[in-house]
């Protein structure tokens, strides 16, 4: 998965590698286009992946029960073969027609891509974590104040306040743990956003002395040297407590920005993109919009709702890229052509590809 400069060439850029975004990579292949993926987190699989990967979803068709993690990895599996490019920890700056009627897609870090087709898949926009509001305190962000963190054994030994109530928070707080860092859960209330499981594990390893839980609020902190050295907390019941640490996470959640695509000279309503419900595309030709980011009468923000706006966008890609060509609906379990695309078959002998 590619996240430095780069200038390339592609099909179709998908904007957004939520569960819609990566829906729209198989769709897209099945009509024979190649796609780049473009998402502002570095990981794939948008809110299912950040916000609640361990959760239950029960309205996918065909399966009663399939965990939002899972789901994420099974599209990653279906769009496989369809060899897509990822550019992760990147957020699309500006989408500039060509001459030749194609795309020029660059995002912040300098990438550019070449494509003959947009397709904004942003979920509910760019997400960004929610910061901790104590003044001054954002000096230490990126050194002491993390609001991702990358390798857990990078804090072994040292004493890491998480702060949040949520399952990331909890994730983060048990995986620190094990890597050897001295772990100190901090949150406001004992109402915890996060699974019963995971709170009655935190329970147990406090028990065992193994990480500390705090119940408060960071309303200050103190440095030394230009260091972050401690927070203070403070109880509902007006109690306050210094707690000394070397490293400090927050986990607040994320927040959906709609970002640069406000700027690109689409038909908006609010932060929705407006599309309408025969391609799913946009009020500039070539640009379309799938899953929570669009907007058009009767619009309900489901998944599947997302894969269906997925599957008649590809059509209507294909359509466009070939005017004089009629694009046909061909099946994945009969059609030789969209088998061989699939990698389920290796010599169709002379068919015409359609």
């Amino acid at each position: 998965m590619k996240k430095t400069k780069a200038r390339l060439q592609t099909d179709v850029v998908i904007v957004g590698a939520g569960p819609v975004g990566l829906f729209q990579i198989f769709e897209l292949g099945l009509q024979g286009l190649k796609a780049i993926v473009i998402d502002s987190l570095p990981h794939t699989g948008g809110q299912c992946r950040e916000l609640y990967a361990d959760k239950p979803i029960y309205d996918i068709p065909a399966l009663p029960k399939v965990m939002a993690g899972e789901l994420i990895d099974n599209l990653l599996a279906q769009a496989s073969p369809f060899a897509p490019e990822y550019l992760l920890d990147q957020r699309v700056q500006s989408v500039t027609r060509q001459a030749d009627k194609s795309f020029m897609v660059t995002t912040e870090q300098g990438s550019q891509i070449s494509c003959k087709a947009v397709v904004i898949a942003g979920g509910n926009g760019a997400f960004e974590p929610v910061r901790l509001k104590v003044p001054g305190i954002e000096a230490f962000e990126g050194k002491q104040l993390l609001y991702r963190v990358g390798n857990p054994a990078q804090y072994r030994e040292k004493t890491v306040a998480v702060l949040g109530g949520g399952d990331s928070a909890f994730d983060w707080a048990f995986s620190l743990q094990q890597a050897g860092a001295n772990v100190v859960l901090v949150h406001r209330s004992m109402n915890f956003r996060a699974a019963q499981a995971q709170v009655n594990k935190m329970q147990a390893m406090c028990d065992r002395l193994e990480m500390q839980f705090v119940c408060g609020q960071v309303s200050d902190f103190k440095q030394k040297d230009g260091l972050l050295t401690s927070l203070l907390i403070q109880a509902k019941d007006g109690v306050k407590r210094m707690l000394d640490i070397d490293r400090l996470v927050v986990c607040f959640g994320l927040s959906p920005k709609p970002g640069p695509i406000a700027s690109w000279g689409l038909n908006m309503n609010y932060n929705l993109v407006c599309v309408d419900t025969e391609k799913y595309q946009t009020s500039i030709p070539g640009i379309y919009a799938v899953g929570d980011i669009n907007y058009y009468p009767g619009k309900r923000k489901l998944i599947l709702s997302g894969f269906h706006e997925a599957a008649l966008a590809a059509f209507a890609i294909a359509q466009q890229l070939n005017p004089e060509k009629r694009v046909s609906t061909l099946y994945t379990t009969t059609s030789p052509v969209i088998q061989q695309r699939m990698g389920l078959v290796q010599d169709i002998g002379d068919m015409e590809l359609v």
